[in-house]
């Protein structure tokens, strides 16, 4: 069955005692311009906020999800419409309300950003930075350690993609009682991130607050820091957290969880929501 995020190519298999033409499947990599439209002062104005290497697939939730995680727009009704348009290039369109107008000055981006970097691009360190519009509110969450156990296996059945190319970075959204809710793929992690985001957006379910993010690789600074700007309190990553993400995480309130596999993890930040 064809899928639009998987290229289908020839290649030549390698070994020590033989050379073998095979198929094989690769996830794409392409570029998606990223425009907002908006007024100003009563005039239309479009202007492109970025440029992003990413895997074909939830385009628009994609957008919105990096304008909102960016700090650009910060609520569904900024919103009018979101439209995309692969056929005349790889493009996506975010038509902001009359009398909103979009924060570009969070952004203060180079407007490239490749599929492995979510921060490339921006003009100083100020820059990395963005702040929530969700404030950190105290929670009473509680969970039992081994309600994660088993997160890691649902999540390998749910990415398709990834069982066919072992190309993508997936990012999920379970319940606080271990249920799935969603799952993207990308080719770039924080792309993956901005596309479950971008869905709760345009659903208007933000705040994440009663969601635990789980990543399929590493939790790096700048998804925890997306994780932030939608509201999250708990993550775990199947990897290894890097140093700022603990920093940013036991900053914002964020549990934060690595290492998650074979029925074992760590907790780096926010251990009061785990039940040991």
């Amino acid at each position: 069955m064809q899928n639009d995020s998987v290229a289908y190519i020839k290649m030549k298999k390698v070994s020590i005692n033989e050379v073998l033409d095979a198929d094989d499947e690769l996830a794409i990599e392409e570029p998606l311009e990223i425009n907002v439209r908006f007024e100003n002062k009563g005039i239309p104005v479009q202007k492109c906020v970025s440029i992003t290497m990413r895997t074909p697939g939830n385009d628009e939730e994609l957008g919105v999800g990096f304008l909102f995680t960016e700090g650009i727009i910060q609520k569904r009704e900024d919103v009018a419409d979101v439209s995309s348009a692969p056929v005349a290039g790889n493009k996506v369109l975010i038509t902001l309300n009359k009398n909103k107008q979009p924060l570009l000055q969070n952004a203060e981006r180079n407007f490239y950003t490749t599929s492995s970097c979510g921060v490339c691009g921006k003009t100083g360190i100020d820059a990395i930075r963005t702040t929530s519009v969700y404030k950190n509110d105290t929670d009473e969450i509680c969970l039992p350690a081994d309600l994660f156990y088993h997160l890691n296996d649902v999540l390998r059945k749910k990415q398709a993609v990834f069982e066919s190319t072992g190309g993508l970075h997936a990012s999920a959204l379970f319940d606080l009682h271990g249920n799935f809710t969603m799952l993207r793929e990308d080719v770039g992690r924080h792309n993956a991130l901005d596309k479950v985001i971008g869905t709760a957006f345009l659903n208007d379910q933000l705040p994440l607050n009663n969601s635990i993010l789980l990543l399929s690789g590493r939790a790096s600074f700048e998804l925890v820091q997306k994780a932030t700007m939608a509201g999250i309190k708990i993550i775990a990553a199947i990897g290894a957290p890097s140093s700022l993400a603990v920093q940013l995480a036991e900053e914002t309130g964020i549990t934060l969880i690595g290492f998650l596999r074979n029925q074992r993890f760590n907790i780096y930040s926010g251990e009061q929501r785990i039940r040991l």
